[in-house]
């Protein structure tokens, strides 16, 4: 059905944006392999080869500003699952087929926040994920045990101790290679969390797969 682009307003076909404002999207470059961060020529950055996190590789398809903000916002707070699918298809575009036998996660949501928000994002940009690419979707493999402060309204500094021990592992990923789906990374103290739990499980190898990235703060 014919729709108004998201962005601009304009008649956009059947899409949920039209072509010139997808041509205008913030679509990330050259960026660090580990963590996504912005880097000259796509080398590991500083801060990967010194700490280096528990996952072992991050994609992202956009940096996270405008309009991509406002469309993970609509996403999160206004039920416009439409989105989620918009999302899921900017992934197919950027990234291979994971290897046979890897699972898909979305992050885990606390069952306070599951239950107040209706649904989970992640989950919705991973399940044509997992359907395109004929992965299994866990959503049961770890759970989310602590509800704490929001990430969004803490300083970066204090986001690391925020999700210490936040993550319950439920089942074994012995050997497995895991790729966590999520809608924006900011620090990487989360995901970094997460995939420490999922290495306690035994997973061989942990990569995450996010919509969007925010850059470090100058």
């Amino acid at each position: 059905m014919p729709q108004a682009c998201f962005v601009c307003g304009h008649d956009s076909g059947g899409a949920l944006i039209c072509d010139a404002c997808d041509a205008e999207l913030p679509r990330q470059r050259a960026a660090c392999p580990v963590c996504a961060v912005p880097t000259a020529d796509g080398v590991r950055c500083g801060r990967c080869q010194s700490e280096p996190p528990a996952f072992d590789a991050t994609r992202a398809c956009f940096a996270y500003g405008f309009p991509v903000d406002r469309m993970v916002q609509a996403l999160k707070y206004r039920h416009r699952l439409g989105v989620a699918g918009f999302f899921a298809e900017a992934l197919l575009g950027l990234a291979a087929a994971p290897p046979a036998g890897a699972v898909l996660l979305p992050m885990p949501l606390h069952v306070q926040r599951l239950r107040a928000r209706g649904f989970n994002q992640a989950v919705e940009i991973a399940r044509p994920l997992a359907h395109a690419w004929a992965l299994p979707l866990v959503l049961s493999g770890v759970a989310r045990a602590v509800d704490g402060v929001p990430q969004a309204g803490l300083p970066w500094q204090a986001r690391r101790a925020n999700v210490r021990g936040v993550f319950r592992g439920a089942e074994s990923f012995a050997g497995t290679t895991v790729v966590v789906v999520d809608d924006v990374m900011t620090t990487g103290a989360t995901l970094d969390e997460l995939a420490r739990t999922l290495k306690r499980q035994g997973a061989a190898r942990v990569e995450n797969l996010v919509v969007a990235r925010t850059p470090p703060p100058a």
